[in-house]
């Protein structure tokens, strides 16, 4: 008895179907096989040739030294370790937790600033409850900023990892030249999504104060119950708001993100998505062995992350 049409049909098409779930098993494999092996090359980035020493960046005359004066800086930042418990309004999802974080990391700034004749500053008493805490960094660099020349914002989620860079090489490094008093008054990194407000520079002066004021009042920005508060949202749109000529000379953009403000790499989805179609914007913000300041942005269980890097920074 001849095939039916319809047996023509759906038996091959039965066949292709099996020989598709194989093929698709042993691709995925391959494909995750590959990407474990990135992690440790993107960890190597520095050793395979990527420039993300300040040294790479300044130039012989635009060395810190001769009669400029050293400016004084401080470092600022602080945890607020109810922000993963209550930090939304109506009983919402919280956000990501700070819990136990500035106790893991307090030590590691706190000699660093030691070392290098910063001043470190715990914030945490600036902390303004009618909001999510990120945005509290506002308060926190403008009441300290007339003390000093430059605030360094870092969020508590950084671990200082090459203790032998100082800021003011950072910052020649962004602003090529050492006359501080004619630099930009806002030095920030830039990421996937554009401006990054976990770590930047601000320099003292009359813009400095009108632009974190402006920050400050853009209420509109201000989100519950989300992993994101708004405040980096705010920022944005306030930098991208300014006339070209103003942004040119009042901010600056730091040529690569892991001059001061690096990610820690390793394969999930959204990662392996950047990886494939952003490759040059995560091998320049990628953490590498070497880079100064490793941010922890995005990730879940901050306190366990720092102390991780942190003993990989004692066996350095």
């Amino acid at each position: 008895m001849p095939p039916r049409p319809s047996d023509r049909w759906h038996r091959p098409r039965h066949r292709n179907r099996r020989l598709w779930i194989p093929l698709l098993i042993s691709g995925f494999v391959v494909a995750l096989a590959s990407l474990e092996s990135s992690a440790p090359v993107l960890r190597r980035a520095n050793a395979l040739g990527r420039r993300c020493s300040p040294d790479h960046f300044a130039s012989p005359a635009s060395s810190s030294g001769g009669d400029i004066l050293r400016p004084r800086i401080a470092i600022v930042s602080f945890s607020d370790d109810r922000e993963g418990l209550a930090a939304s309004r109506g009983g919402g999802r919280p956000r990501r937790s700070f819990r136990g974080v500035m106790e893991t990391v307090e030590g590691n700034k706190r000699a660093y600033a030691a070392g290098m004749g910063y001043d470190f500053i715990d914030a945490k008493g600036l902390v303004d409850r009618s909001r999510p805490p990120n945005w509290s960094k506002i308060l926190a660099v403008r009441s300290h900023l007339p003390y000093y020349d430059w605030v360094f914002w870092n969020d508590a989620d950084t671990v200082v990892m090459n203790p032998a860079i100082e800021l003011e090489n950072i910052l020649i490094a962004v602003i090529g030249h050492s006359d501080f008093h004619a630099s930009p008054d806002l030095v920030v990194t830039e990421d996937f999504n554009g401006v990054n407000s976990g770590v930047f520079f601000v320099r003292r002066s009359a813009w400095s104060e009108s632009f974190l004021d402006t920050w400050w009042n853009l209420t509109s920005f201000i989100r519950f119950d989300s992993t994101k508060s708004g405040d980096n949202a705010a920022m944005e749109h306030l930098i991208g708001r300014l006339p070209p000529e103003e942004s040119r000379v009042h901010v600056g953009v730091a040529p690569m993100q892991c001059l001061f403000n690096s990610y820690p790499w390793f394969p999930t989805w959204k990662s392996v998505y950047r990886l494939i179609f952003s490759p040059w914007t995560t091998w320049q913000g990628a953490y590498s062995d070497g880079d100064f300041m490793v941010h922890l942005a995005g990730l879940d269980d901050k306190r366990r992350w720092a102390a991780k890097f942190l003993q990989q920074m004692r066996t350095i």
